[in-house]
């Protein structure tokens, strides 16, 4: 079996191994490639492996032998799933290897957003500690998170871990999904409507995925629902969220601050109007990527590949 691995960087930057995969059969491996090398380095393939790249049925046409396409990720909308379907090609995507890393990175940004940790760390190793004669001062307004309330728009494996955490430190949640398992409402968290959740949440985080009809759900109308000074975050698709007006928002006091591991273009444009905003903190879509959840992804997209070939495949999205 030939296997091509399109895009294995960032999933291993040289710190993992592709021994297991090796195993399966002959392997080309690029760490990046453009739309229009896809077809030229898959020629001859029977599997590929990717994450990014949009696959359609033009791709698919060229590419005779391709009978599997691994999605190294949980989202697949850049796969043609239905020109999968007609063409016989079997898709997987990973769905659960990432699950305590996103959870975290939101805390990460919430943290600093609340108490500004790492610019405090700064000032003081510039001194401004030693010349400020007092023992103690800050930057910035520090709050607490006990007592806030914390909307989260998605409640699947990572809004519940997101919930979870946000439960331990004291914050009510309200979740907002299309299927309810009333079994999960407890003490301090019910589910909401959305336009109940965009009313009375201090921290909105944002854990649904991209679908027609959320593209832009984050924009000027939805913002004026929320409360002055609401704290958004968004860890999962950049395109739920219209980049000019949360930037308004946020330069206006509306919005207190964002923190945002995804952008609608990645990566982003220079230009891209929340680099100049007010309290905007963007990671580069890191959330995924400590090394024991690229380790995990990397592992079950073997084995999805392996079940495949076994005859028995699992976690495939093209039905």
């Amino acid at each position: 079996m030939k296997i091509v691995v399109l895009e294995g960087y960032p999933l291993n930057t040289g710190d993992l191994s592709w021994d297991e995969l090796r195993t399966l059969g002959d392997v080309d491996i690029y760490d990046r490639t453009e739309q229009d090398q896809i077809i030229e380095r898959a020629n001859g393939a029977d599997a590929i492996l990717t994450n990014k790249l949009k696959i359609d049925s033009n791709v698919m046409l060229a590419l005779p032998k391709l009978r599997y396409i691994g999605v190294l990720a949980t989202g697949y909308n850049v796969i043609d799933l239905q020109a999968a379907k007609n063409f016989g090609i079997t898709v997987t995507n990973v769905p659960t290897y990432g699950t305590q890393a996103v959870a975290q990175h939101v805390f990460a940004l919430l943290l600093a957003m609340t108490l500004h940790v790492e610019e405090h760390s700064a000032r003081v190793r510039e001194g401004a500690w030693s010349d400020s004669g007092a023992w103690s001062f800050w930057l910035h307004p520090l709050s607490e998170l006990s007592g806030k309330t914390m909307g989260i728009v998605g409640y699947g494996r990572i809004g519940r871990a997101v919930g979870d955490i946000a439960r331990a430190f004291g914050m009510k949640v309200l979740a907002n999904d299309s299927v309810r398992d009333l079994s999960l409402e407890a003490d301090g968290m019910k589910y909401a409507d959305l336009d109940e959740l965009l009313a009375e949440s201090d921290v909105i985080s944002l854990h649904c995925p991209l679908l027609p009809e959320n593209v832009g759900m984050i924009n000027e109308k939805s913002i004026s629902r929320m409360k002055d000074g609401v704290r958004i975050i968004n860890t999962s698709r950049g395109q739920l969220i219209v980049e000019a007006d949360l930037a308004k928002a946020l330069d206006a006091g509306k919005v207190g601050a964002a923190g945002l591991d995804v952008l609608c273009e990645e990566p982003p444009k220079a230009w891209n109007p929340l680099f100049k905003a007010k309290n905007a903190l963007i990671t580069p879509h890191m959330a995924w990527a400590p090394k024991e959840s690229r380790q995990r992804l990397l592992s079950i997209a073997v084995d999805n590949l392996a079940r495949f070939i076994e005859g028995k495949p699992t976690n495939v999205v093209s039905k």
